[in-house]
This record gives C-alpha cells, sequence and structure tokens, in this order.
C-alpha cells in the first residue's frame, strides 16, 4: 500500500451528519459508517484528530428568546456528548481515543492541554475535542481552524453535505460552478460559505490548508488520506 498523502489531520464533521435521516440526535448506523472509515485512516497510518459540531441536539444561534451566551454554553455541551458517542463507536472498532474538552468535566473528559493532545496522537490515538474554543460567540469551525494551527494538522478537512466549494449554491442554482482549489482571500471576498468568516480569517492568517468535501459517501475520508483528489483546496 501506498504511503498516505498526510501524516495528521484535523477532520470537521457537522453534527447533523450524525442524525443522518433522523435529523435529530444521533444515528448509530451513520455514527457506525463513519467511524469505520476513521479508524481505516488510522490504520493507514495518519495521525487524526476530530472536532465534531451539535447542531443535531442544539442550535444556539437560532434561539432568539435566549441569552447567547447560554445558549452557546449549550451547544458546547451538545459538542461533548457527540464527541462521547464517537469515541465509544470508535473504541468499539479497535481504535484508542480520548476525548478533550475546552470545557471543564474531568468525569467524562480530559482537558485541553496541546502538547498533551500532540502525544495523544504521536502515539496512535484519536484525538477528539469538545466544546469549541471554550467561549461563547466562536463556532464548532473556529474552534477546529484553532485546534488544526495548534496541533500543527497538515490539512484541515471539513466535511459538508455538498462535494466542495462552489461560487453560489449548488441546491438552488443548477449552473453554480465549482472550484478545485481556491485561495483564503477569495472565500472572504466572494463569501463562499465554506465555514464562517472568523474561521475562515484564522486559517489564511495562518496558512491553513482546507479541504472541503461531501460526507455523503464517508469513504471519502479514507479517499482523500491515501491521495485522491476530491473536494476543494482551499490555500
Amino acid at each position: 500500500m501506498s504511503e498516505p498523502k498526510y501524516k495528521r489531520i484535523l477532520l470537521k464533521i457537522s453534527g447533523e451528519a450524525l442524525a443522518g435521516e433522523k435529523k435529530i440526535g444521533i444515528d448509530d448506523s451513520v455514527v457506525i459508517k463513519i467511524t469505520e472509515q476513521i479508524k481505516k485512516v488510522t490504520d493507514l497510518g495518519v495521525q487524526v484528530a476530530l472536532v465534531v459540531g451539535g447542531g443535531n441536539f442544539w442550535r444556539g444561534r437560532s434561539s432568539e428568546a435566549m441569552d447567547r451566551v447560554t445558549a452557546d454554553h449549550m451547544g458546547m455541551l451538545a459538542t461533548l456528548m457527540n464527541a462521547l458517542a464517537l469515541s465509544d463507536a470508535l473504541e468499539q472498532h479497535g481504535a484508542t481515543t480520548r476525548v478533550m474538552s475546552a470545557v471543564e468535566c474531568r468525569q467524562m473528559a480530559e482537558p485541553y492541554i496541546k502538547k498533551r493532545a500532540v502525544r495523544h496522537l504521536e502515539k496512535g490515538r484519536v484525538v477528539i475535542f469538545a466544546c469549541g474554543t471554550g467561549n461563547p460567540f466562536f463556532s464548532t469551525d473556529t474552534g477546529a481552524a484553532l485546534r488544526a494551527n495548534e496541533i500543527g494538522a497538515d490539512v484541515f478537512m471539513k466535511a459538508t453535505m455538498v462535494d466542495g466549494v462552489y461560487d453560489k449554491d449548488p441546491n438552488v442554482y443548477p449552473d453554480a460552478v465549482k472550484y478545485d482549489v481556491v485561495s483564503h482571500d477569495d472565500v472572504l471576498k466572494y463569501n463562499l460559505k465554506v465555514m464562517d468568516s472568523t474561521a475562515a480569517a484564522l486559517c489564511r492568517d495562518n496558512n491553513t490548508r482546507i479541504l472541503v468535501f461531501s460526507m455523503k459517501e464517508p469513504e471519502n475520508i479514507v479517499r482523500i488520506a491515501s491521495g485522491e483528489n476530491l473536494g476543494t483546496i482551499v490555500e
């Protein structure tokens, strides 16, 4: 088998992806499919860190009746639930995992410490980062961008429901054009909806390579790690 393309990746998965057709909560069959592919990537010798959203349980930004800080704290707890679910499924596939939280909850997760996270990765453990940055007003995309930079990931892989970055919404406009490669500046200039602007600017300022790809086929995770050109590169 050929050498994998990347040594260390940060994979960002949306909470909604874990819900599958149920649209809310966790679909065990979907989680099993995703974690099977992540385990295959680790078997290639790739160091894998994960960040998962919490939208399958709670979307704080859609709550206008609640204080934003409180709503965001609830969202952080939703990401922790998803992180624990992914950890359990990965362990059942034979992987060794560590959940690290930006918010202290020692009975369920380790506190996030950068050097400890890197050491876990070097030992072949899948590290799952929960609770975003630990601060309100920041998305899990921003948390993922931050962690990707901190751990020195070769690529920030952002799983979405479309197969890359388009000049406009392909679900609405049939003539939407897909980019194979696009610059960080153009993502911000043309508001290409890769991720929120804070996360995109953080990646631009630190020259973080982003790879946007479709999660509709979980096998894409292995294909990309093995060197196939899928999705859109932002660099």
